[in-house]
């Protein structure tokens, strides 16, 4: 098993390789508006450094989101680009499940992304391998009574520390194509089935055609 890894849903770019028992080679760069231009020659430096080639690859894992549109297709055509060339499976994870596996937390606790427009996409979990909830957008507000106090992890936690009030500062902020990765190779060896490929959104992209859009043709 060679597993590439990647995910584009959250503010982070990041790729790495996984043998079935170990992380061969990581990259994250933290960058919002740049995952088209910093994927490809992510996944050229995590090859390199793990001294593997494209072709070598048996899996390829990508992060579904939660997260808004731009970012998380950059990840998914990427994956399913690769898949077709490679005539490899591809699989899909929960962004948040790699955030909370990274987190390594053995009790009840949240994760929590930026959905900007001032929201967070998060869900629960029972311990750093179980998720109890499906993944939801909500503004902070809306669900301080049920996360206040609560271990939480992730940026959107960071950004809203004044409702995630049990955040863990000391957990990983950001998503890790090496515990994204890591999570899917060992459900994989459990037998278990991971997602299909496909965007989770949870609400509709940010560009829109304008109301009173006027359609111009030639006759």
């Amino acid at each position: 098993m060679l597993l590439l890894a990647l995910d584009t849903a959250t503010p982070a770019v990041t790729v790495a390789l996984h043998d079935g028992t170990d992380v061969l080679a990581e990259s994250r760069d933290v960058d919002a508006r740049r995952h088209g231009e910093l994927l490809l020659p992510a996944v050229d430096r995590v090859l390199g450094a793990a001294g593997r080639k494209l072709d070598e690859v048996s899996d390829i894992v990508v992060g579904v989101g939660p997260g808004p549109y731009t970012g998380l297709r950059v990840g998914l055509v990427t994956a399913a680009t690769f898949g077709a060339a490679l005539d490899v499976p591809v699989h899909g994870l929960c962004t948040l499940d790699g955030l909370a596996y990274a987190a390594e937390l053995t009790e009840p606790f949240v994760v929590a992304t930026d959905a900007r427009r001032k929201e967070v996409y998060w869900a629960r979990y029972a311990d750093a391998r179980t998720r109890l909830t499906e993944p939801a957008v909500d503004r902070p507000a809306d669900i301080a009574d049920q996360v206040a106090g609560v271990p939480a992890v992730g940026a959107g936690a960071v950004l809203y520390d004044g409702v995630f009030t049990g955040l863990r500062r000391e957990a990983p902020e950001h998503q890790s194509a090496a515990a994204l990765a890591a999570l899917a190779a060992e459900r994989l060896a459990a037998g278990q089935e991971l997602l299909p490929p496909q965007p989770l959104y949870l609400r509709r992209p940010d560009a829109q055609v304008p109301a009173n859009y006027k359609v111009v043709t030639p006759k």
